[in-house]
């Protein structure tokens, strides 16, 4: 598929590639400019299922054919280890397997949402999978960690859209955000349906408690639209209907602590109506989130402490096809109102900005040096490489204390040295990114999808960190094939975590 076939069919933000979840990046960073050890374990634990030190790679799969459903859907999770990924150590999930409960059905594309924390608190990562679909039926599936990795499967009726784990409500112990399908893209915002889950949720499905979803201040009631709630800025129709919904649609895509208060924040896509898109923050709270404003027109979504000040920072990626990222910076009162934009002309970044290119099509944000800043990573899936259309790259521009800088900037596509693959025509490549570091040696590595790859199969490359940037030597890259899945037209990597 073209990028001008791509733009066209597009109806909804994309949803951010991997992130670091629970607190972004406040484990990883312990100085400011300091350089430093492999974290301990348990300050990983959201992103390791199996607790041996190595954070582990999802990636989904949501156009994969399962038990004859077109469409049905699965997850394929590659455990991490000291020489990286390794595609013969995987485990494959979908409704079809046993002990996961629901069944495989046509066009539910499982496993084109998902998020991970350690849900029952027990020293594994727990994976919650779920849906971009808009019918609130389809629910979403937590599967559990262990020494052995994932286990079992308990279900989670109704609310499965894009669901988020983190530390809302800064107790120490992981909740989960629910979120029900969006409805319609019309002229009007419409109300949504939400569950905040207090942690530790047990393996029955049942959590601590169940808080309201938002302050009590920022309540909102449709049919009182002549006095909006003060607390709701300019936007009112940007607040909630209630205790347990949202008034959007929206989109949830990434979390961390972009205000310092030790309570996780979502970072998300809104939908005001009349085909206009935005983006707001979810700042958690004792007692609910309270929603806050954030920059950009939708995009994709990253968070990540760039800037080593202990507040984690709001990456914005392309939006509205300007092929630019922004960065607006945390702080404890949130988002800064001062904005970062750079494209590839950003002094030092390879390439050069040119129509087309979607830069930031996809986000990811992680310290891959080691250094105590945050890098970002970023999907540019319309690059030409040379005389190939659309074949797709990933940047890497590095954090430091005054910002995203281009010193240093790395570009990577099928041509590069040590890259696996040839570059073709319409490979997207860069159409989902992660940093994690599935190595354990402190450092995040580079995870990038192509989705498009032979005929939509999709596959994904890994690329490891080391304290001078990204290196392709010794990188691999597999696909549906390689890992025993589903091949035809599966978009392996769709979504990567």
């Amino acid at each position: 598929m073209s990028l001008a076939d791509r733009r066209v069919r597009r109806t909804m933000p994309l949803i951010a590639a991997s992130l670091l979840v629970g607190s972004g990046l406040s484990a990883w960073t312990l100085g400011q400019g300091t350089a430093h050890a492999a974290p301990p374990a348990a300050e990983r634990v959201s992103d390791d299922f199996n607790g041996d030190g190595y954070a582990d790679l999802v990636v989904g799969a949501p156009g994969g054919t399962v038990s004859g459903k077109a469409k049905a859907g699965y997850v394929v999770v590659t455990y991490g280890s000291k020489d990286g990924l390794d595609p013969a150590r995987k485990k494959i999930v979908s409704r079809s397997t046993s002990g996961v409960p629901g069944a495989a059905t046509a066009k539910q594309e499982f496993g084109s949402a998902f998020t991970r924390g350690d849900l029952d608190h027990d020293g594994f990562a727990d994976l919650v999978i779920g849906n971009d679909s808009r019918s609130s039926a389809a629910g979403a599936v937590i599967l559990w960690g262990s020494a052995s990795g994932l286990t079992g499967g308990t279900k989670v009726a109704t609310y499965g859209f894009a669901p988020q784990a983190g530390d809302f409500d800064g107790d120490g112990t992981t909740d989960l955000a629910l979120f029900a399908g969006v409805g319609s893209y019309g002229d009007d915002a419409t109300g949504q349906g939400a569950r905040l889950w207090k942690g530790p949720v047990k393996r029955t499905g049942a959590p601590a408690a169940t808080l309201d979803f938002m302050e009590k201040s920022q309540w909102w009631s449709y049919e009182n639209e002549e006095r909006p709630d003060p607390s709701c800025g300019e936007r009112p129709e940007t607040c909630v209907d209630g205790p347990q919904s949202v008034k959007g649609p929206v989109v949830p895509q990434a979390v961390g602590d972009i205000n310092g208060d030790g309570r996780a924040d979502i970072a998300m896509n809104d939908y005001y109506g009349d085909g206009e898109w935005g983006n707001s923050v979810l700042y958690g709270g004792a007692t609910g989130f309270e929603r806050g404003d954030a920059p950009g027109s939708s995009g994709a979504l990253g968070v990540g402490d760039i800037n080593g000040d202990h507040y984690d920072d709001l990456v914005v990626g392309d939006s509205d096809y300007e092929s630019r990222a922004m960065v607006s910076y945390g702080s404890a009162d949130g988002l800064k109102g001062d904005v970062q934009k750079f494209d590839q002309d950003l002094p030092g970044v390879p390439g050069a900005e040119e129509s087309g290119d979607a830069f930031g099509s996809s986000v990811a944000v992680g310290d891959v040096t080691g250094d105590g800043y945050a890098d970002v990573a970023l999907g540019v899936i319309g690059e030409n490489v040379g005389a190939v259309a659309d074949a797709g790259s990933v940047v890497l521009v590095r954090g430091g204390a005054g910002g995203v800088t281009g010193t240093g900037a790395q570009a990577f596509h099928q041509n590069t040295a040590d890259v696996p693959g040839v570059a073709e025509k319409d490979d997207l490549f860069g159409a989902a990114v992660s940093l994690l570091d599935v190595t354990g040696d402190g450092r995040g590595d580079l995870a990038a999808s192509s989705a498009a790859e032979n005929a939509r199969a999709g596959a994904v490359w890994s690329l490891r960190g080391t304290s001078a940037g990204l290196t392709a030597k010794k990188s691999v890259a597999f696909g549906p094939k390689d890992v025993g899945a589903p091949n035809t037209a599966a978009l392996f990597g769709s979504r990567l975590r």
